[in-house]
């Protein structure tokens, strides 16, 4: 059973399985009478023992999935655990195994501004949830130390594995962690010549595509709405746009002066004043739905529109753009999956799966053309 737990709040709900409490505090019945389980607060393998009559021994290599127990009583022992919620001592688990049975995800503050926490939490936990391992969420903010929170995971041993986003070319943490031989994966890729788990976006492809597509509809001279340049896929989407621009014999508008990680009144301002100056561009490429949102601002403040005077193409985190705004033409990264990928890949690596092994790449998912 898993659960996602935050580093400010560590509030616990005990889970039924939606059976009314008093059922799953309840054990089978003997000739009418209710067996009634020992006064604990919190579910032991003793409780799970006592209603289904069976060694705590047996109980606990059940849940182990240890093959010399039959498949009947492995079901019989989850089934009660699930409906008392049932889960395991961390603290016991560590003496026993030297494991937190914890994943650490480590995001930056950006990324909440940018609507990518909650399918990338989302995406973890579908596949956390059919394993022993929690997730715990590890905010922290770029102005300050990137490292410390991956520090700390190490220095205490607080998860077995990491996963890290928004990767720098030289990124200092997964020097670290590859130097601690610590399990991790990253969301992105990095310019290190060191092989790592990570699942990654074709940001490359995204940014050929969209000028593709803005070329298709007569555009010919385009601008970009960019990620950091200190980060990894500023290069990758930097690529795919001088390329695209290249081979399609189109003009580049230069919009430099803010990026993704800007407010979105800091890019407003500066795309407004780019639309009032001499060169305007009557194509966009954006690779933030958050960032669009402030271009879409700023053009109708100009009393421009969309589709008529110019076309926008974005990338998005989701559907909910391309619904509010069907005249900007949208391209998905599926950072649910991305999610999925992560997970899959951090638990492989703590499991010893080679690290070369362990690398994905998504495509394009064109919401709308």
């Amino acid at each position: 059973m898993n659960r996602i737990e935050g580093q400010a709040s560590m509030d616990e709900t005990t889970k039924t399985d939606g059976l009314p409490q008093t059922a799953a505090q309840t054990g089978p019945q003997t000739g009418g009478a209710q067996r009634h389980l020992p006064g604990n607060d919190r579910p032991t393998l003793k409780t799970i023992a006592f209603m289904t009559g069976l060694g705590i021994t047996t109980v606990s290599r059940a849940l182990k999935d240890a093959p010399d127990i039959g498949a009947e009583t492995k079901e019989r022992v989850r089934l009660v655990a699930r409906q008392v919620g049932y889960q395991p001592n961390r603290a016991g688990v560590r003496l026993r195994t030297g494991k937190t049975n914890v994943i650490s995800l480590v995001l930056s503050l950006e990324e909440e501004i940018m609507g990518l926490t909650s399918p990338i939490v989302v995406g973890i936990s579908e596949v956390l949830a059919a394993t022993p391992y929690h997730l715990v969420v590890t905010p922290y903010s770029p102005s300050r130390d990137a490292l410390a929170p991956v520090r700390y995971v190490l220095d205490t041993g607080a998860a077995d594995g990491v996963i890290i986003s928004r990767t720098e070319p030289k990124d200092a943490r997964v020097a670290l962690m590859l130097e601690r031989n610590f399990p991790f994966a990253t969301h992105g890729r990095t310019d290190m010549g060191l092989a790592h788990p990570y699942h990654d976006y074709d940001n490359e492809g995204f940014a050929y595509a969209a000028v593709r597509t803005l070329v298709e509809r007569g555009r010919r001279r385009l601008t970009l709405l960019q990620p950091p340049p200190h980060l990894t896929f500023h290069r990758h989407m930097r690529n795919g746009f001088d390329r695209a621009v290249r081979d399609f014999g189109v003009e580049t508008i230069p919009f430099d002066t803010v990026d993704i990680d800007h407010s979105l009144i800091d890019i407003r301002t500066a795309f407004e004043s780019l639309l009032r100056g001499g060169a305007v561009p009557d194509g966009i490429v954006s690779g933030s739905g958050a960032g669009t949102i402030a271009l879409i601002a700023a053009i109708e403040a100009t009393g421009r529109k969309i589709g008529a005077d110019l076309d926008l193409v974005s990338k998005v985190p989701s559907d909910f753009l391309g619904w509010l705004r069907p005249e900007v033409i949208t391209m998905k990264e599926d950072i649910r999956h991305a999610g999925h990928e992560l997970a899959k890949a951090v638990l492989a690596r703590i499991a010893g799966q080679p690290p070369e092994e362990l690398q994905s790449l998504s495509g394009l998912d064109r919401s709308k053309s």
